[in-house]
């Protein structure tokens, strides 16, 4: 009886597998038409990829139903914080004394953009997924000047940063490549992009990593930011990829068969399907909140989603506990690419 049980767990799974590794509809495949605010200049891999893995492990049963839409676009900009900022605690109280190491941060934003290490953002994922995590952005700054080494007064780097470029992995591929080379050392704070730029305000960051336009914008406007030696403005936006809408194989919304990612969103709330939001404030949360059907009101306040409670559910938390809760629930769910990649590989875990 046990082996007939453990036959037919199998083929349950491997049913899962292949409806998520089912043909994707001609709207769901990377766009032809250049994306409205960054169109991409790819590196080229140095070689093909053998096998892209796919629901590794036959474990994990959320899978992409939606990508590629140019509504999805995920753009990842850094920002140097600036030492004359009208720092405040949580409160909102002044707050006086902060350092922050300006030194360390244009050493870190500099080599950033350097031609060698935008062309390893690029290439990063490619050999393990057969496609690029990241993609840099078209007209993004190169830098081509001197990068000073680390003194014992700017040795340790605070960057604040959103969660997808640590829980993809991109972090912990560059960073070591950095600190070994200049002598530095980062340490970093990984949270969703409000919570990012809020440790920034605080004092709590030299420079942050993240990815929500409007609020980088407000960074710059309330004072926080500074223009790093080598470019032009405050905001430097250098890398993309997209947000990508998963949900269980199954799919009952039908998000596949959606002819946009709008009509995708409709589809969810008019079923009441089961959504995991991340409620955080997040770049993906704001994301997010601009897809729904405007007729929602859905917003970032408790209250404008109280109505919808019995099928949506606004985590508060990052992306990878997200994405576990949406695996549990069978929910559908609003994640960047690379993150869930890295999820899927992981048989379900980020670290």
């Amino acid at each position: 009886m046990k082996k007939i049980l453990s036959m037919l767990l199998v083929f349950a799974m491997m049913f899962g597998l292949l409806a998520c590794g089912a043909s994707k509809p001609a709207e769901t495949q990377a766009s032809t038409e250049a994306p409205t605010e960054a169109p991409a200049t790819t590196a080229v891999p140095t070689e093909a990829a053998a096998e892209v893995p796919t629901q590794a492990g036959l474990v994990v049963d959320t899978c992409i139903l939606k990508e590629a839409d140019d509504k999805m676009l995920n753009t990842y900009t850094v920002i140097a914080v600036n030492p004359e900022a009208p720092f405040v605690d949580a409160d909102g109280n002044s707050v006086t004394d902060v350092a922050v190491n300006t030194a360390g941060a244009d050493a870190l934003i500099q080599w950033f953009l350097t031609q060698e290490t935008l062309d390893l953002a690029a290439n990063y994922g490619f050999k393990e997924y057969g496609e690029s995590l990241f993609y840099v952005k078209d007209g993004a700054p190169v830098y081509t000047g001197e990068i000073a080494p680390t003194t014992e007064e700017t040795k340790v780097i605070r960057l604040s940063t959103t969660t997808s470029v640590k829980d993809s992995g991109l972090l912990g591929y560059l960073l070591p490549i950095f600190e070994s080379t200049y002598g530095y050392t980062v340490e970093v704070q990984s949270a969703g992009t409000g919570k990012a730029i809020s440790a920034a305000k605080f004092g709590n960051a030299d420079l942050i990593l993240v990815h929500a336009k409007s609020q980088e914008e407000a960074f710059v406007e309330e004072g926080f930011a500074r223009t790093v030696d080598g470019f032009e403005a405050e905001r430097i936006s250098f890398l993309y990829n997209y947000f990508v809408l998963c949900g269980p194989s199954a799919d009952p919304a039908g998000v596949k068969e959606a002819a946009s990612v709008l009509d995708a969103f409709a589809a969810i709330a008019e079923g009441e399907y089961p959504f995991i939001s991340r409620g955080d404030g997040s770049g993906t949360h704001t994301k997010e909140l601009s897809l729904w059907p405007e007729t929602l009101g859905i917003t970032k306040e408790a209250e404008s989603f109280a109505p919808y409670t019995k099928w949506y559910t606004s985590a508060n938390t990052g992306m990878g506990a997200c994405l576990v809760m949406a695996e549990q629930m069978h929910a559908y769910i609003l994640t960047d690419k690379a993150t869930f990649l890295t999820f899927v590989a992981n048989d379900g875990i980020i670290n």
